[in-house]
């Protein structure tokens, strides 16, 4: 086969480029099974396993913990409520193993999904992988694509005993958004507490800033062998993370009972980044208003009919979202939104948690709280001053819509990018005697003539805009608008 060798005949290794790889293995690999899950109580926490099975022989076997939990806790839940969570789980977590050979046929042993569920994971796995199908070259449009078939009838039950009200689990990550999401909640005196999944030193850093002394600590472990596969040559690339956190976290909600599971998620989400074989692929898809909507329907049906779980910063806008953390000064220091820094590269390096300064999340990033900060508390956040690289020119470009496509990355929409800029080149125009910085100058030289005449009060308007087309409560809608009048003007 033309750019396939097989190295091993025990174990194939397969070293094949971008053309012919996906379909190579998906015809040597037409099978991945989702054979069992099994968990047990160790200690203080909650162990979970799932086994899969790429047929015949690559077997993998991820771990969650859940720390801090009892089986009084576990007893509450009830058994076959605890299974159906546990399956679901599972589901989520086979998106990152099923990639690796891209299967056009998904097994499910473990438990039962009926028709309307199938049709629903087939959804997600369309839409929330379709970076993964871009970047691999495959062609997901096909008849016969993939095929999820149940063949378990075990008898599951959803979760259906109320919960206390006005308990509230934020999702935290180590950026802006959940900072956010948390100091205007703490405002309102609510009772709520953090998750998080895979913690570092930035989130426990953010967590004591903020006074949680008790967050949900998961840790979600990856089989070693899905990191040596990719370093064989086996496929990877993107998966939709918002959406198995979203799965942990109305798991742990229960659990801990907790009757409302809070996202950070910001309308800006909604905007796709590029057309692929008829269908918008959006990088951010299971932070989008789409899955949410989908989302919350299936746990109501399926999962538990006394969860909510919503986005609170659902009508705004990245840049909005950055003018509120704009006056939250004390975690300048300790937020890091910068993917690179968390990388390891399938195992092979340590993460440098640091900004890289040298990605379209850094400079995103640098140029939506340009306009709200003083340049010496940005450059003591980077390092530098990121609009004085000429290495970023080309990102910048893709950023605002003049080159290419939007960056695969959770960076806003092209039009609130062009208003950023807008806004910091318009701050340093008003200090008549400093030069600009170079992405400035650009921006001034080759963009600004091309802006509508009423770019300023476009902007303006832009800060102040609300969606309304967004799946809030409309209890948390009222909180998030009057929190707004203090705290965006």
């Amino acid at each position: 086969m033309q750019n396939a060798k097989l190295l091993n005949n025990q174990h194939p290794r397969l070293v094949i480029e971008n053309s012919v790889e996906a379909n190579f293995l998906r015809k040597k690999y037409p099978r991945f099974i989702y054979k069992k899950y099994s968990y047990k109580i160790s200690g203080k926490n909650l162990e979970i396993f799932f086994d899969f099975l790429i047929e015949p022989k690559i077997k993998f076997r991820p771990k969650i913990v859940i720390e801090n939990i009892d089986k009084k806790q576990i007893k509450e839940v009830g058994d076959r409520v605890l299974n159906n969570l546990i399956f679901h789980l599972g589901l989520i977590e086979l998106l990152s193993y099923w990639k690796s050979t891209c299967s056009p046929e998904i097994i499910i042993k473990a438990g039962f999904l009926n028709s309307e569920q199938i049709k629903w994971w087939k959804d997600l796995i369309i839409q929330g992988m379709g970076q993964f199908f871009y970047e691999n070259k495959i062609d997901f449009s096909q008849p016969g694509f993939l095929k999820i078939i149940s063949k378990n009838n075990k008898n599951f039950k959803k979760f259906s005993k109320k919960l206390k009200k006005d308990k509230f689990l934020i999702a935290m990550g180590e950026g802006k958004d959940s900072i956010v999401t948390l100091e205007l909640l703490k405002k309102k005196k609510l009772y709520l507490s953090c998750f998080v999944v895979n913690p570092n030193k930035i989130h426990f850093k953010i967590l004591k800033k903020a006074s949680i002394t008790n967050p949900i600590i998961v840790e979600r472990k990856i089989d070693p062998k899905l990191l040596e596969s990719n370093r064989k040559g086996f496929l990877n690339g993107h998966t939709p993370v918002t959406a198995s956190h979203s799965f942990l976290a109305v798991f742990c909600a229960l659990l801990f009972n907790f009757s409302r599971v809070v996202f950070s998620n910001e309308k800006s989400s909604d905007e796709g980044n590029l057309k692929y074989l008829g269908k918008t692929i959006n990088h951010q898809y299971s932070k989008s208003s789409d899955f949410e909507k989908k989302f919350q329907n299936y746990i109501k049906k399926y999962l538990a009919s006394d969860i909510d779980y919503f986005s609170f910063l659902r009508p705004l806008s990245e840049i909005q979202i950055a003018k509120i953390f704009s006056k939250l000064p004390q975690y300048f220091p300790l937020f890091l939104s910068c993917n690179e820094a968390k990388k390891t590269y399938s195992g092979t390096e340590k993460p440098t948690l640091k900004w890289c300064c040298k990605c379209s999340k850094c400079l995103f990033v640098f140029t939506i709280l340009y306009p709200f900060l003083e340049e010496k508390q940005l450059i003591k956040i980077f390092g530098k001053n990121l609009f004085n690289d000429k290495n970023l020119l080309p990102i910048m470009k893709e950023l605002i819509g003049k080159k290419g496509f939007k960056p695969f990355e959770c960076v806003g929409t092209k039009k609130e990018t062009l208003v950023a800029f807008y806004l910091s080149w318009k701050k340093n125009r008003d200090l008549v005697s400093i030069k600009l910085p170079f992405l400035l100058e650009y921006f001034e030289k080759k963009i600004l003539n091309s802006l509508p005449r009423r770019i300023s009060s476009i902007s303006e308007k832009f800060l102040r805009a609300w969606n309304d087309q967004q799946n809030l409560p409309k209890k948390f809608e009222k909180i998030l608008k009057a929190l707004l009048l203090t705290e965006i003007e």
